[in-house]
């Protein structure tokens, strides 16, 4: 597989996963291979089954206000390249660049297992969210519907929950989305990374148009869903001069509040974004590289707990100032109401309802 932009794909590459001991590299044997795979079809995408036998995933990270998760999807289609979720699949054996977005693993029995998890005795319901690493509405999504039985779940048992997404399809269970949310249990963000088509395209080639996206956050408002945005990732020089642009679209769409989280490269992710910089904007691949380094005490990446988000430095500092300001000028920073847990009923383990 030669590397290069492929149509409807976001990595550019497809190194060997960090773990693995060899790695190949296409060469011209003499024999035409080269043109051969050039003109080889895009890759398709791969859905395979995930055999976990557990889907609640704890978190103690003093960067996250949550400390449980739910992932339906390991890999996402989305081929969104900055996604900090790409080493992921090295555990697997894959690469973090094509691999991560056209090889995806699908829990097909996260609802059974999450039912029998919620109903263990001695379990404390808290805030699950839902997508802290790969998109739950993700296109697969549409046909197998694992995040929508999740929902079932979380609703029947009155759990509070919040998603986080990029995909119009959340509309697809707006009704059960707008029961919870009578109920105090749910609250919604959408990522809006940037206004702007072509970028999008190329930086999210498989998630919605940002438009659409704009059209989530007002359907789900309307809907009586508590819905805010997420500006992540905020990549200096190549987004960032539209902080204030995204602020009063979501706002004026319905979003109640709007977050940020400075671009991160973790492990392979440097790598990647830097071929994807180098492939589609070369004029501004360096400049870029740059200003991240600037954020990250020169450094691609930073790790530690309290600058992986928001990084350090006046340029960082700075792009924390601006979309402070936009969040009071936008009213995008209002509190938002604690999630009920008090409703909170364990499910039966058999899906069965009581007549009680």
């Amino acid at each position: 597989m030669l590397d290069g932009p492929r149509r409807g794909r976001g990595a550019t590459i497809n190194p060997a996963g960090r773990f693995e001991p060899t790695s190949c590299e296409p060469f011209d044997d003499g024999w035409n291979s080269l043109a051969e795979l050039a003109e080889a079809p895009p890759p398709a995408t791969e859905v395979r089954p995930d055999t976990a036998r557990s889907v609640l995933t704890r978190n103690e990270s003093p960067d996250i206000g949550f400390d449980r998760s739910l992932n339906p999807y390991r890999g996402c289609e989305h081929g969104c390249i900055y996604c900090y979720a790409r080493p992921s699949h090295a555990y697997l054996g894959l690469s973090a660049g094509l691999d991560f977005e056209t090889k995806l693993f699908a829990k097909h029995d996260a609802a059974a297992l999450l039912r029998a998890e919620l109903a263990r005795p001695g379990y404390r319901p808290d805030v699950l969210v839902l997508g802290s690493n790969t998109d739950p509405y993700q296109p697969i999504e549409r046909r197998l519907a694992i995040t929508r039985g999740v929902l079932e779940v979380l609703l029947e048992a009155r759990h509070p929950f919040a998603i986080t997404t990029k995909g119009a399809g959340i509309l697809r269970d707006l009704d059960l989305l707008a029961e919870a949310a009578r109920f105090g249990l749910v609250r919604v963000d959408v990522s809006v990374t940037t206004l702007d088509p072509d970028l999008a395209r190329r930086m999210e080639p498989r998630a919605a148009a940002p438009w659409r996206r704009l059209e989530v956050v007002r359907a789900l408002a309307r809907a009586g869903v508590p819905v805010g945005a997420n500006l992540s990732p905020v990549i200096p020089g190549l987004n960032d001069h539209e902080i204030e642009r995204v602020a009063a679209a979501v706002a004026e769409a319905g979003a109640g509040r709007l977050n940020w989280i400075l671009l991160r490269l973790p492990h392979e992710v440097k790598e990647l974004f830097a071929a994807w910089l180098e492939a589609h904007f070369p004029d501004r691949a360096a400049r870029v590289l740059s200003l991240v380094r600037q954020c990250r005490e020169g450094r691609l990446n930073d790790p530690r707990f309290g600058h992986r988000m928001r990084g350090s430095g006046p340029v960082a500092e700075l792009l924390a100032q601006r979309v402070e300001k936009a969040r009071r000028r936008f009213g995008l920073d209002r509190p938002q109401p604690p999630l009920r847990t008090d409703l909170f009923r364990p499910p039966r383990r058999d899906g069965q309802l009581s007549l009680f």
